[in-house]
């Protein structure tokens, strides 16, 4: 396991780019690989690259976690980005983000959002087998990172510590250990940080980190938009002190403070590191070489994937919960995933709100509370959109005008060509009028 140094790091995003660029002391950047397209990186994104900084491809959408075998498509796209950036690892999650289809011969469920998988045997062996996979199909290294959970499986057989040094052993897979996750779960779960970093393999981490969020009505949000909290630098400190992280990264993903204040957060992360350095006689535990992860026995996938299924469907699609789950925590995270759905449908079609208003927040939870994802966030949009058509909404006839073209210029198969595009310019001059 060769150990890449990478210092400190923020998360790119494109509303910090240009802070990002002139930011004392950034040692690489992470961006989130489905926000970038092979061809056609940014061209911030690019003059860091040519500057020499390092940047590592950070994956949401595998679900490594869920029942089903990793997606090729997928799979080929984030081999493609890691190429292209000249990264020297790739990471994803350690969660499930669909359940149902074939293998459980229910309907297919998106979730939006990153979801724990139960910490036990069956889903263990699972998770190899598909990170077996995704490994032999990238080429650089795989790691994958600990997530924040608003509730618990009932019957885990795991710690998650135990969790993940399992499944190093089995696949020698990499780690990216967030610590605002781990202070997630300890609020949420009751889950000991200290105890989770005493029982994971230290030496296989890649990198780490680091992020805020907000307490509401005794529950954590891990929200990327608020700043780190002194309970999180306390945990980076303990890691810290337990082997010396080749990188630490500052995740911000809304209400961007100004560049001097992500100057300060890095450099409040960057003291934290060098302040609870190793001592000079602790000696790293060798990594142990990774154990055959071995074949997923029959009937196994479809155990996990039926219970992944009826969870999602109970988060997303209002069926009953499961039997064993809090029921408080799953209205929760069901809020929580309809309020992201909403969030991030008003930015990858910003012209929605534009055209609903004051309204349109409380149509799509409407919408969503029974309409589950079909695809991504940009299918989303039109689905919805589609649903206030067939319902005679808006009430305007204005707004019902201009909803109308909207979804009509984006539903198309094709994207409009040059003819098309003069057609789409004179309706709109004609709706404006």
């Amino acid at each position: 396991m060769v150990r890449r140094e990478l210092g400190i790091g923020i998360g790119w995003r494109p509303e910090i780019a240009d802070a990002v660029e002139g930011l004392p002391g950034v040692d690489w950047v992470e961006v989130v690989a489905e926000n970038i397209c092979v061809g056609h990186l940014p061209d911030p994104l690019l003059k860091l690259r040519e500057r020499g900084v390092t940047v590592v491809p950070h994956g949401v959408s595998l679900g490594l976690g869920g029942a089903g075998r990793p997606d090729e498509g997928r799979l080929a796209e984030l081999a493609a980005k890691a190429t292209a950036l000249g990264a020297p690892l790739v990471t994803e999650h350690i969660a499930f983000v669909r359940a149902g289809g074939p293998l459980t011969a229910s309907p297919a469920l998106e979730a939006g959002h990153l979801l724990p998988v139960p910490r036990t045997w069956d889903a263990l062996d699972v998770l190899c087998e598909n990170v077996r996979i995704a490994q032999d199909a990238l080429p650089v290294p795989l790691a994958l990172e600990n997530i924040a959970a608003l509730f618990s499986w009932p019957g885990e057989e795991l710690t998650e510590g135990q969790f993940l040094a399992e499944l190093v052993e089995r696949t020698g897979v990499r780690l990216l250990i967030d610590v605002a996750n781990l202070h997630t779960n300890h609020v949420n779960r009751g889950e000991d940080p200290a105890k989770a970093l005493a029982e994971l393999p230290v030496e296989a981490i890649a990198y780490v980190h680091v992020a805020g969020g907000v307490e509401r009505d005794g529950v954590w949000h891990d929200s990327h938009a608020h700043p780190v909290p002194p309970a999180v630098l306390d945990i980076l400190s303990d890691l810290a002190a337990r082997v010396s992280p080749p990188g630490v990264l500052l995740e911000r993903d809304d209400d961007f403070p100004p560049a001097r204040e992500l100057a300060a957060e890095l450099a409040s992360i960057r003291d934290t590191v060098r302040g609870a350095a190793p001592s000079a006689d602790a000696v790293p535990v060798a990594p142990s070489r990774a154990r055959a992860a071995g074949t997923v026995a029959p009937g196994v996938r479809e155990r996990v994937g039926i219970a992944q299924a009826a969870l999602l469907s109970a988060l997303v699609a209002g069926t009953p919960a499961p039997e064993g789950f809090d029921h408080a925590r799953l209205r929760v995270q069901s809020r929580a995933l309809a309020g992201k759905r909403a969030g991030v449908v008003a930015k990858v079609a910003p012209e929605l709100p534009q055209i609903l208003g004051d309204g349109y927040r409380a149509a799509f939870l409407s919408y969503a509370a029974a309409r589950p994802m079909r695809g991504g966030y940009r299918r989303d949009a039109l689905d919805f959109a589609e649903h206030l058509l067939i319902d005679g909404r808006p009430d305007d006839p204005a707004a019902r005008r201009r909803l109308t073209l909207w979804w009509q210029e984006r539903s198309g198969v094709r994207p409009p060509g040059r003819a098309g595009r003069l057609v789409r310019a004179a309706r709109a001059a004609l709706v404006g009028r």
